[in-house]
């Protein structure tokens, strides 16, 4: 079980709670480091060229809403080929469906990304502010085991400025690597661990400076296991399409609350739910054991803060049918639709 106090010290950057390899004994870490380099051939690699999926999404009047897609390959799509099947392209026609508005889409997100990469990508759409931008960032960071809270600094420097700018933001958190089939145990336990750290410190500080939260966790783990061959993609590492478009929908809702497009997703925490108004250190720990779990700023009596810092409201938007594809109409507090891109999409808007 996380240690909200753990997951604060991180976010804080004051220190990062000892424990992991330095405490292993020395047969533990030669096994660890077999395993690693067992799983990593495992995976191996996967020639890919990335579909164009900068486009205007789906019809409507009024000027189009802008989004931009930041992160690494999972927020790029890593290993499909066609343009509608990525999460940028998922979540851009449902949020066009939902505003009955043009979405043009934008995605920076970098193949093997980490989270000091996202200034660069930051630095791309600076001179055109989106309206909302949702970032996929943190596994390559624990794979390549960046100290949790230079990563957390990194996130919050981005997402501070992407508030300034007045863009709305949507973090999915660190997903739970301990689900990707090469990895053995001890090391699966260590990779879930790290991964459900990072993201409960990625939740503290995104909250702290205004945007918000989507746990990605465990999102994917039960189908990974019972379909690995429909929820994996080639390389036995990232999602297929069929993941990815599960992703795509538990992000949804909290895109369309965040561009205010759908008010009534703002309601009173349902507690039969596990939901609630609580320290934002609390929030972020719980929603990192529960994928599909939101926290956004909240005030109580009036006040953003509390003694133990922000409030943060716990909402549960995980979808109720799983193993969503594109091609599936989901069971959820919102329906994603897949709109198809308008007769201009093929004009980059780079």
């Amino acid at each position: 079980m996380l240690r909200a106090a753990r997951a604060r010290r991180i976010a804080t950057a004051t220190a990062f709670g000892g424990g992991g390899l330095t405490v292993l004994g020395a047969s533990t870490v030669a096994l660890l480091y077999l395993q690693a380099k067992a799983a990593h051939k495992a995976v191996g690699f996967t020639e890919w060229r990335s579909p164009k999926v900068n486009a205007v999404y789906g019809t409507g009047d009024g000027e189009p809403v802008s989004f931009v897609m930041m992160g690494d390959s999972t927020a790029a799509g890593f290993a499909v080929t066609d343009a509608l099947q990525t999460p940028a392209s998922l979540l851009a026609g449902g949020i066009s469906a939902v505003a009955e508005r043009p979405v043009r889409l934008r995605n920076t997100a970098r193949v093997g990304a980490t989270s000091k990469d996202l200034m660069a990508q930051l630095d791309r759409i600076r001179k055109r502010p989106p309206d909302l931008v949702v970032i996929f960032i943190g596994a390559n960071d624990v794979i390549h085991r960046i100290r949790p809270a230079d990563s957390v600094r990194s996130l919050q420097h981005v997402v501070r400025e992407l508030i300034g700018m007045g863009c709305a933001v949507v973090v999915g958190t660190c997903p739970d690597l301990g689900s990707v089939q090469p990895i053995a145990q001890p090391l699966r336990y260590i990779a879930r661990r790290a991964s459900r750290q990072l993201a409960a410190a990625q939740t503290i500080a995104v909250v702290e400076e205004g945007g918000r939260t989507v746990s990605l966790s465990n999102l994917l783990t039960d189908e990974f296991l019972l379909y690995p061959d429909e929820m994996f993609g080639p390389d036995r590492f990232h999602p297929s399409a069929r993941g990815y478009a599960q992703a795509a929908s538990a992000v949804l809702p909290s895109a369309c609350a965040a561009l205010g497009l759908m008010p009534d997703l703002e309601t009173l925490p349902d507690v039969r739910r596990g939901e609630g108004v609580l320290p934002v250190d609390v929030a972020a720990v719980e929603a990192a054991e529960r994928a599909g779990t939101e926290v956004s700023g909240a005030k109580v009596a009036g006040r953003e803060r509390g003694p133990r810092g922000r409030w943060a409201t716990l909402l549960r938007r995980r979808p109720k049918e799983n193993a969503l594809s594109s091609e599936d109409a989901p069971e959820s507090d919102t329906d994603v639709i897949t709109a198809a891109p308008r007769a201009d999409a093929g004009t980059s808007t780079r």
